[in-house]
């Protein structure tokens, strides 16, 4: 029988590493074209993972391809989402955002498998709304930033990857098995967005100001912290029922994200761009422990 903090192990190191790969991220964003940035967060690690596996991966049939291909959709256009955001957001506001798939899990299981929509999850998207209002600064009229909806849009993306991923786990196919073929059609996906970008004649990597080698260097590590992110989440779900059991752990994302702001970066935000985070956060944990709280009051246990 599996030790029952495993699970809690393997998603808190998930949850680091994910908050090293924004971080890492973007500093690399000021010198990597968006689209190439991408592209390379998906094929470096496909690379890496045949590297330290030393396996050859059979290609996925069925409807265990199909599942995999719309992980890879789902997480393309996630990165594509973040990697704007991080350029032109704050650290913890990019992240802050990224962290609202919890909210869009119930909407995306309403629309695929008809799942029923309850008011908790109305509820709190309709809060991370009004949060995203407040983060945007101004409340004397809708001023909403596209870099805003973007990074609200990884949060919708992001909860696609997990349902998908959530399925996908429960396959015979091992974490690093999983992971190689996301990655790989993941950087198909993205691959025609960076030659449309290359034919622009648009500057791909900056050189001027950073060195080759620290570039590839950051690279490397960044890819090494998106397997780490993916293979602990992946054996982090196949050892418990039901992803909601893990759901809670996905803020300390904002926890490391933040300690790494206080570390490196000196942001500040207003009053009323502060009651936007929070609100946003609080959503979030509304619509992950109310259920819960809910359940329990029925059934008398508090």
């Amino acid at each position: 029988m599996p030790n029952p903090f495993y699970p809690v192990l393997y998603m808190l190191a998930s949850t680091l590493s994910l908050s090293l790969t924004g971080l890492f991220s973007k500093y690399l964003g000021q010198y990597l074209e968006p689209s190439l940035l991408s592209f390379l967060r998906f094929a470096v690690p496909a690379g890496l993972i045949v590297l330290l596996t030393r396996k050859v991966y059979l290609l996925p049939r069925g409807k265990l391809n199909h599942a995999i291909w719309v992980r890879a959709l789902c997480i393309a256009a996630c990165q594509v989402c973040f990697i704007y955001a991080l350029n032109h957001l704050s650290l913890v506001e990019s992240v802050v955002l990224f962290g609202t798939g919890p909210l869009f899990l119930p909407v995306l299981e309403r629309l695929i498998f008809s799942t029923p929509l309850k008011w908790v999850s109305v509820l709190g998207l309709v809060l991370t709304f009004l949060g995203v209002l407040l983060l945007a600064g101004d409340v004397s009229g809708i001023h909403l930033r596209v870099e805003l909806l973007v990074g609200l849009a990884s949060g919708l993306f992001n909860a696609g990857s997990q349902l998908s991923l959530y399925r996908i786990s429960k396959s015979n196919m091992n974490a690093f098995e999983i992971n190689y073929w996301t990655f790989v059609f993941a950087a198909l996906v993205i691959l025609p967005y960076v030659a449309l970008n290359a034919v622009g004649n648009e500057q791909m990597v900056d050189t001027s100001t950073a060195a080759p080698e620290l570039l590839v260097g950051v690279m490397l590590a960044v890819s090494l912290l998106i397997i780490n992110t993916q293979v602990f989440r992946s054996k982090a779900y196949r050892l418990v029922d039901s992803g909601s059991q893990l759901a809670p752990l996905i803020f300390t994302n904002l926890l490391f994200t933040a300690l790494w702001q206080w570390l490196f970066y000196q942001e500040s935000y207003n009053a009323l761009q502060i009651a936007g985070l929070v609100l946003m956060v609080l959503a979030n944990m509304f619509v992950v422990f109310a259920p819960k709280w809910l359940a329990k009051r029925r059934l008398g246990t508090i």
